[in-house]
């Protein structure tokens, strides 16, 4: 089996271009409220985010169980873009605009006037230099986020998310196939919540606490309570880890150990075909316990799934 530290020069240079992302939207809020409305609603922060910068955060139900993610651009003192799956958008939109009330924000979908693009390899640098994670470049109305690299053994591919208004000029570069990023997001080892995990995590089974997807310092929001227990109670039980597998993987299966056959330990997150076609990489939330005992898919005696080193450092329970 092929791993991390296999993968050749020829495919790593696949990693190079611009990928169509048809599976992002893209949510507007705007009005003198935008920011302060987000800011209690999402678990990171948002007023204090600058003009033209990004950030990783969460959309969490009560129980702090996440309903959807956000690569959250503010373009404007007030406008706030978020960009989430495509498939959790409209029921996103409208429980938003519940919590609107009096706040003075528009809540609406404006994917249909917006470019999204994934970059990979020299066109990130092209256009963002070695910008760290979430690092923006705005210019002209058009928004180059930086992303957490894809890590291929010693090697580390950029990757960054391009915002355009519709029929704007594309970034120079290649072609590379929507599965092609998929796989690339998967190495990188952040990926935003989509419809087949809705409401399966709090934010830290993801590793966001980790890949600046939380603050804890900033006030309520929906969920809080619960997400900051976990964190500085030490409860953190369950994580996300990156594996290989020798079988296709589809998002929210479920994953199982052979120590207690009757009991799913781990749910796959997200799971893309290696470019060169040696098997399959995912993305698996689950049991750090289990993760020590073996996983496998398809029942306690299915598939075995190989653990890969994450790309980043997990932070520490406080």
């Amino acid at each position: 089996m092929n791993t991390p530290a296999d993968f050749s020069p020829h495919l790593q240079t696949l990693l190079n271009g611009t990928s169509p992302l048809p599976h992002l939207g893209v949510i507007q809020a705007q009005g003198e409220d935008a920011a302060n409305f987000l800011h209690n609603q999402l678990s990171n922060d948002v007023l204090l985010l600058p003009v033209g910068q990004s950030r990783l955060a969460a959309f969490c139900s009560a129980k702090g169980r996440m309903q959807a993610s956000f690569i959250l651009v503010k373009t404007a003192p007030d406008t706030v873009l978020l960009v989430l799956s495509l498939d959790l958008l409209a029921q996103t939109l409208k429980r938003l605009s519940m919590f609107v009330l009096r706040a003075k924000v528009k809540i609406s979908d404006i994917t249909s006037q917006c470019q999204l693009r994934g970059l990979l390899g020299a066109s990130v640098q092209a256009l963002a230099g070695d910008a760290a994670p979430w690092q923006t470049l705005a210019q002209d109305g058009v928004y180059t986020v930086s992303l957490y690299p894809a890590v291929l053994g010693a090697s580390e591919i950029p990757r960054a998310l391009w915002i355009a208004p519709s029929g704007h000029a594309l970034p120079a570069g290649a072609d590379v196939p929507a599965q092609v990023w998929q796989w690339a997001e998967v190495m990188s080892g952040v990926t935003l919540v989509s419809q087949p995990v809705f409401e399966a995590f709090v934010p830290q089974m993801l590793n966001y606490e980790s890949v600046g997807g939380v603050n804890f310092k900033k006030g309520c929001y929906p969920g809080q309570e619960v997400v900051a227990r976990s964190q500085f109670r030490g409860t953190l039980k369950r994580r996300t880890a990156l594996v290989h597998s020798l079988v296709a993987l589809t998002a929210g299966q479920d994953v199982f150990t052979p120590t207690d056959p009757d009991q799913a330990c781990a749910t796959v997150v997200l799971s893309a075909a290696r470019a060169d076609g040696q098997g399959f990489d995912a993305l698996v939330s689950g049991t750090t316990e289990s993760m020590q005992s073996g996983w496998r898919v398809g029942g306690a005696d299915g598939a075995a799934l190989d653990l890969l080193p994450l790309p980043y450092p997990l932070l520490a329970d406080i």
